[in-house]
């Protein structure tokens, strides 16, 4: 949601029809995506997309709301199945949904399940399921309304037969663009790359930015100093129009990050506040134990925040991202907060 309101800070006081939009990013929360699209849509006449690295998962979503999609060959899409979080893992929403329907079918063909499955379905609670069910199809119910509103607004003929287009056509053609970008044992993985050709095969009009030269040179170049500025600087996110632009900086670890040798259950941080100087003295723990929350209040550390952020008392916001990033990775175990 902070991207929403930076999104929206920047480009509301643009006095456009139409906005170009460059959009690069792994992916992130489907509701996020739906309060920029509404902001943009709302904003802008019309709107197109550009996409030379990666727009996943979200960012895929985003890309659908666009009256136009240009498409390097090295660009990519993804599909759009919502991940959940079951127990201690995220899985796939289209897997889950697909696992309890095969479990039901199967008590009904032979009375029963084997003590393994009916262990597992006595876990799932009404609710569960129901969420699950929704997730799944909160990104569906998006790219049918977003396809039909903007992207197929000015299809009025099919371009083979020539049969007119009507309002029903394009809802039942974005539906089926849908089902196939949320279809997990299509694409097999959330992470799956799906380029130009697929996307023009499951019936998605996008315009190949290699066919204009003079416009290839200019995506590339932009592609190029992201990458560069991703790898030379401690900047995770970049938001830029002509007039300005905003960076956010990881803060480095260095050497205030101190993991215990075997099975750690607790972590030692030290950031220090880039503005001012201060250090502060975190833990982040990796069980859910008081005794730990209880031991280092005595040693006056302070438990690492739930959104990763913490305010310095100069004013500073200290993003920990990419701390809690490099300690999960290190130790393959996840922060509880």
């Amino acid at each position: 949601m902070d991207d929403y309101y930076l999104i929206f800070d920047m480009l509301n006081r643009k006095n456009l029809n139409k906005l170009d939009f460059y959009i690069e990013t792994p992916g992130g929360s489907g509701e996020a995506a739906e309060e920029i699209v509404g902001f943009l849509r709302n904003k802008f006449q019309n709107v197109s997309f550009i996409v030379s690295g990666e727009a996943k998962s979200a960012g895929t979503l985003i890309v659908l709301s666009g009256d136009e999609i240009f498409m390097t060959d090295s660009g990519s899409l993804g599909p759009i199945d919502a991940q959940v979080k079951i127990g201690r893992g995220v899985i796939s929403a289209y897997d889950y949904i697909e696992w309890v329907k095969e479990k039901r079918e199967e008590a009904e063909k032979i009375g029963k399940l084997n003590p393994f499955d009916a262990t597992m379905v006595a876990q799932i609670s009404p609710g569960e399921i129901s969420g699950v069910y929704h997730s799944l199809h909160f990104a569906k119910d998006l790219v049918v309304e977003w396809l039909t509103k903007y992207k197929f607004k000015n299809w009025n003929i099919t371009e083979t037969k020539k049969v007119k287009v009507n309002e029903k056509k394009k809802r039942e053609q974005a539906r089926e663009i849908a089902e196939q970008l949320t279809d997990h044992s299509k694409w097999r993985s959330h992470g799956r790359s799906i380029k130009i050709s697929d996307l023009r095969d499951i019936g998605l009009k996008i315009n190949r930015i290699e066919d204009d030269p003079s416009l290839a040179e200019i995506v590339y170049r932009i592609q190029t100093i992201i990458r560069l500025l991703y790898v030379s600087t401690s900047a995770y996110k970049i938001f830029a129009t002509s007039e300005e632009k905003i960076l956010k900086e990881a803060i480095p670890i260095n050497k205030s990050l101190k993991i215990p040798k075997g099975e750690p259950v607790v972590v030692e941080i030290e950031p220090k506040c880039p503005k001012c100087g201060k250090i502060y003295n975190l833990y982040a723990k990796f069980v859910s134990d008081p005794k730990i929350d209880e031991d280092f209040r005595k040693k006056k550390r302070v438990a690492f925040p739930k959104d990763s952020k913490l305010k310095c008392k100069c004013g500073f916001e200290i993003d920990l991202s990419g701390i809690r990033n490099e300690i999960e990775i290190k130790t393959g175990k996840k922060i509880i907060t």
